[in-house]
């Protein structure tokens, strides 16, 4: 065979797998977890494809590194442990690095910025005697709320943090400043007319970056290698103008 013609093979005929890029012939395809159901960050379309910033981004780096990588949907409370178990090699979610996550789990260099929001009436105040705190359970929110002893109410996705308020079995919700702005496309949310502080926690606050696994600790460096160049070639502003309504890096 030509070489010509193994190129054409090559780039053309071989089946493609769902990141973008060339697969590497010596490279096993990755499994990259993203968060279900947290839009604008990660969700599935009318046709049932996840995308969304952090997937999009993550696609990115795996066509930078040329290797296949199949995406799986899991809650925010599933994470840590399939990532700590190596059932996972790379978590595409915004994770603040925290000591106790820190010790299960690696972490690539940071891909934004991210802040928490306090959402509640005028006058509910963090603490507040018979105030229910809503959360994403497995969250770093859910984490800070429970130390300082809050009764809270948990869900299992991003998504569903407005159930909680609308109903009244919450009176305030502790989210990251990115699920906070999806939360006001809700009709019967924004109805209830909540205001917003930035929420003053080291904890809740900083770095967001991919989280990989402990047992390959190789991926950290081509990973970070990876985003470098994304940001420089215009692929990270691309992706941050499609699904964000700001800059974020």
């Amino acid at each position: 065979m030509s070489r010509a013609a193994l190129a054409f093979l090559l780039c053309c005929v071989l089946p493609a797998g769902t990141g973008s890029g060339a697969l590497a012939a010596d490279k096993p395809s990755l499994r990259v977890l993203v968060v279900e159901n947290a839009p604008p960050m990660s969700f599935r379309d009318e046709l049932g494809h996840l995308t969304g910033f952090s997937v999009e981004i993550a696609r990115a780096i795996c066509s930078e590194m040329r290797v296949n990588c199949v995406f799986d949907a899991v809650k925010q409370g599933e994470l840590l442990p399939l990532m700590s178990q190596g059932k996972a090699d790379i978590a595409a979610a915004g994770l603040l690095e925290t000591p106790e996550r820190r010790s299960r789990i690696l972490f690539a260099g940071p891909y934004y910025r991210s802040i928490s929001l306090w959402v509640a009436r005028a006058g509910v105040s963090p603490g507040q005697a018979g105030v229910r705190v809503a959360v994403v359970g497995g969250s770093a929110q859910e984490a800070y709320g429970q130390k300082q002893g809050w009764p809270t109410v948990a869900v299992a996705t991003h998504g569903e943090l407005a159930a909680p308020l609308i109903s009244g079995e919450a009176q305030a919700v502790l989210v990251p400043m990115i699920t906070a702005i999806n939360l006001q496309k809700n009709r019967a949310f924004r109805q209830l007319d909540l205001v917003t502080t930035v929420f003053q926690a080291p904890e809740l606050s900083g770095d967001a970056s991919f989280g990989i696994s402990p047992y390959r600790p190789e991926l950290q460096k081509e990973i970070n290698a990876a985003l470098v160049r994304i940001k420089r070639n215009g692929t990270y502003d691309r992706i941050n103008s499609r699904f964000l309504p700001f800059r974020v890096s």
